[in-house]
């Protein structure tokens, strides 16, 4: 979320120039921010065209979307109970403008951190969720991200509910130095107790889910879904060439290749994610209530 004034007779010659050139009736006047581009299909949207799942009318493609956008397609209707909301970052590692970094972040995502977590219904099934925001810092995975999805993870165990964690991230946080990369043994050490209790984890691997994330949480899943398309690895394309020095197959780090290749249980298109997860845990709860008796 984004939170001047000149006297009509001032400002610069450069602003009389866009100003006279806006009203002199040669082209329609369009204001900013009504059109988007699909990066996958190139073409130019008008946004009112693109539905509340955020996706492209021309080539289906799936836009990234925030938290919020996400809970309001997956959860039951004011069932989400958020976790956490006010915990954000200190500067651990003393990184230079890293609090004018943070604050930037918080004003473009409207959230105080790379991740949202809380307890809701999906179909009337309770669970757990953390859901990434690729909007601030790229989804980013520093102290903070890793206390939350851990805490969330351990909210989970201990009301022995499921989680659901939708991950997108550029990686670990480089201004947080080791204590980001510390987030990866920290989450996955809660998620092995979570699944020592015989509780269901379920990962859906958004565009994109890269760098750390990917070694850790985000592959950890008893069932692993994807949305189309997502673009999911470890390293970037032109590091794992330079590494290697071999030629890459197309597309192999996106969910078709990795549901190929046995790294993905199911790609799920976005409109029928609500649908399939609520199966999912009512499907979980089954088997549980099966073996209790």
């Amino acid at each position: 979320m984004n939170f001047g004034f000149k006297k009509k007779n001032g400002g610069s010659s450069n602003g009389r120039k866009r100003m006279e050139k806006q009203n002199t009736g040669n082209g329609p006047s369009i204001p900013d921010g009504m059109w988007i581009k699909c990066n996958t299909c190139k073409a130019i949207i008008y946004k009112k065209e693109v539905t509340k799942y955020k996706l492209c009318p021309n080539c289906d493609a799936h836009f990234r979307m925030s938290p919020s956008e996400r809970i309001r397609v997956t959860c039951d209707k004011d069932s989400f109970i958020e976790f956490d909301a006010r915990m954000e970052s200190e500067n651990p590692m003393e990184y230079p403008y890293y609090a004018e970094v943070i604050t930037a972040a918080q004003r473009k995502a409207g959230i105080k951190e790379g991740v949202v977590t809380g307890r809701a219904k999906i179909q009337g099934e309770d669970t757990v969720l953390a859901i990434m925001d690729s909007h601030f810092m790229m989804g980013s995975m520093g102290s903070v991200v890793g206390e939350k999805v851990t805490r969330a993870i351990e909210y989970a165990t201990e009301h022995k509910l499921p989680i659901i964690i939708f991950t997108t991230s550029g990686g670990a946080r480089m201004q947080e130095g080791i204590i980001s990369l510390m987030q990866m043994a920290k989450t996955a050490e809660a998620l092995g107790r979570h699944d020592a209790a015989g509780l269901l984890y379920v990962t859906v691997l958004t565009d994109p889910t890269t760098g750390g994330v990917t070694a850790s949480f985000a592959m950890l899943g008893d069932i692993i879904l994807s949305e189309p398309r997502a673009l999911i690895g470890f390293a970037g394309q032109r590091v794992i060439k330079g590494t290697i020095h071999q030629e890459l197959p197309e597309g192999f780090q996106r969910a078709e290749f990795q549901l190929e290749h046995g790294f993905v249980d199911r790609i799920v298109h976005r409109e029928a994610m609500r649908e399939e997860l609520g199966k999912i845990l009512r499907l979980h709860k089954r088997v549980e209530s099966e073996e209790r008796v």
